[in-house]
Formats: C-alpha cells, sequence, structure tokens
C-alpha cells in the first residue's frame, strides 16, 4: 500500500446518520490512551492528521478518512475512559453499533490492545462485541517498542489468553515509534480489500 492522498471526508456524532459510502472501510477500535490515533497516522503517512483529544474519552464522534480515494479507515471513539459518564458511554455504544450493523462497506476491524498489560474488561468486552456483531477482530498489540524485543512474544501469548481468541486470530505487535508492524498491517489491508477471501479474516458469520 502506497499513501498518495489522504483526508478527513466525514465526522459524525450520535445523532449522525452512517454514510452510505461505496468503498471499503476498514475500522479501528481501541480504549482511550492505546496508541489509536497515533497507529492511523502512522499508517496514513501523517504526523497529527487524526488528532487526539485533549481529555481521553471525550470525542464522541466517528472519523472518515478517506485513502487515496480507494478506501476509508474509520475511527471509532476511545472507550474505557473511567471519568466519562454513563450516559456518554451508552451513547457511545449505541453510536458504535450502529455503524457496525449499518454499514455496508466494513470490511474488517482492527481492535488495538496494549501490549504491556493483560486486557482488561473493556477490552474484553469490546471484542466479544465486536464478534457479536458478525465481525473477526484483528489484534493490533500496540506500544512493543516499551518492551525488550525479547518480551514481545510473551506479551503477545498474554493478549490471546486475555481475549481468549481463536486460534486464527491475527495479532500484530505494532510501533508508532519504530513503525514496526507498518508493513504487516498494510499487506493485511491490500489482501482484504482486493476480495482475496483466502487470505483475509472473514466475518464469523461466515466461517
Amino acid at each position: 500500500m502506497v499513501i498518495k492522498n489522504v483526508s478527513l471526508e466525514t465526522v459524525i456524532g450520535v445523532t449522525s446518520k452512517i454514510p452510505e459510502n461505496q468503498m471499503p472501510e476498514i475500522a479501528f477500535a481501541g480504549k482511550s490512551n492505546v496508541g489509536k490515533s497515533s497507529l492511523i497516522n502512522v499508517l496514513m503517512n501523517r504526523k497529527s492528521l487524526a488528532r487526539t483529544s485533549a481529555q481521553p474519552g471525550k470525542t464522541q464522534t466517528i472519523n472518515f478518512y478517506n485513502i487515496n480515494q480507494e478506501l476509508y479507515f474509520v475511527d471509532l471513539p476511545g472507550y474505557g475512559y473511567a471519568k466519562v459518564s454513563l450516559e456518554a458511554k451508552e451513547k457511545w455504544g449505541k453510536m458504535v453499533e450502529r455503524y457496525l450493523k449499518q454499514s455496508r462497506q466494513l470490511k474488517a476491524v482492527f481492535l488495538l490492545i496494549d501490549i504491556r498489560h493483560e486486557p482488561s474488561a473493556n477490552d474484553r468486552q469490546m471484542y466479544e462485541w465486536i464478534l457479536s456483531n458478525g465481525y473477526h477482530p484483528i489484534i493490533i498489540a500496540t506500544k512493543m517498542d516499551k518492551l525488550n524485543r525479547s518480551q514481545i512474544q510473551k506479551h503477545v501469548k498474554v493478549v490471546k489468553q486475555g481475549l481468549e481468541v481463536d486460534n486464527n486470530t491475527v495479532v500484530i505487535p505494532f510501533s508508532a515509534v519504530s513503525k514496526q508492524g507498518r508493513d504487516e498491517i498494510y499487506a493485511l489491508i491490500d489482501k482484504i480489500i482486493s476480495n482475496k477471501e483466502e487470505d483475509a479474516p472473514k466475518p464469523m458469520e461466515e466461517e
């Protein structure tokens, strides 16, 4: 994948209609402070197009980035921030669930997990929620640069066990600092949007 043109095309809120896009969509989910904006910026080859909210958990929009006029990166709002009210969490949940159910172009969901820690209850809930909506999440284990190289596989195993993933689940360690893992993610996205069904992670209902 070679990134040539990128733009923030659509921003939707709680009451907004889900856009009826004609190009494939790749969604990114993760709790606040997991490094989601950093990942998206690295993939888009931009320094700060995807911005981190000054207040974690405050951003309650779904952002659609047009990539090369070929596909969309869909940035879902961060979850799990303790200071967000229950009402806000419920609204966020309904908005994201509406997107997962209504989007006709969503091809895959990437779920970001901090590789340094065992998945939280919110992480496990999000993983199961994505499954229940018909998608098999691809796990991006972020912040791998915070670990020694010898620790990475051990922590990947902890992530897999914490989420109770099946043997077919893809887990890619990633660093926004070194950009390690970016090429693997690019290759996977290329397979997904090129409709190589034998290579792309499939929605659970098709397995």
